[in-house]
């Protein structure tokens, strides 16, 4: 009976294995098999894991990860709509038609993400900011200012001030922004 048990639990090992091979885990991002001679080994790549010294840490990375999970989709469509608008402004003779469709889109965006918007926090909304300057090489100051003017650039700037943010700020993916980096990628990589 155990010589039974311990065969079928390294049968079930074995087609566990088998079955992680093919498909990445939590823990790892592949496995691989060399072979050397007569020997044979396992190589595994396993994700890198962050270490915090306190609790409090581990939940504010856990916080950051939600935030960034939320408003990086939104980044996402913010460039691709930047990428469409930049095409169709070219291709419009008058700057009289290039204002009326940026109105018009404008006030599309609006309808859409007012709801979303207004139900984020303050982080989110800073990561936003910070998510749209990584997406399009440009931060949003400028990107305001390219399709609305200098001056309601100022003004937008003006009420972000007010709210403890900065419209000029950039994304900086080795110093400061390094985690939310990390964290993107693991997103577009499909591990968080």
């Amino acid at each position: 009976m155990k010589k039974t048990l311990v065969i079928l639990l390294a049968l079930l090992a074995l087609c566990d294995a088998a079955q992680a091979q093919n498909r990445p885990g939590k823990g790892y991002t592949s496995i691989s098999r060399v072979r050397e001679g007569e020997d044979s080994l396992t190589l595994i790549n396993v994700m890198p894991v962050p270490v915090y010294g306190r609790r409090t840490d581990n939940r504010k990375y856990r916080r950051l990860v939600e935030a960034v999970k939320k408003v990086y989709p939104i980044a996402v469509t913010a460039r691709e709509k930047m990428a469409g608008m930049e095409d169709s402004l070219t291709m419009m003779p008058t700057r009289h038609e290039q204002q009326a469709y940026i109105r018009r889109i404008e006030r599309d965006i609006k309808r859409e993400y007012t709801p979303v918007l207004r139900k984020m926090t303050r982080t989110e909304g800073r990561i936003l900011l910070k998510l749209i300057t990584r997406e399009t090489d440009q931060s949003a100051f400028e990107i305001v200012r390219e399709f609305r003017g200098r001056v309601e650039a100022g003004v937008w700037q003006l009420v972000a001030k007010i709210f403890g943010h900065d419209l000029k700020t950039g994304y900086d993916a080795e110093g400061e922004d390094r985690i939310i980096e990390q964290i993107v990628q693991g997103i577009e990589e499909g591990r968080l």
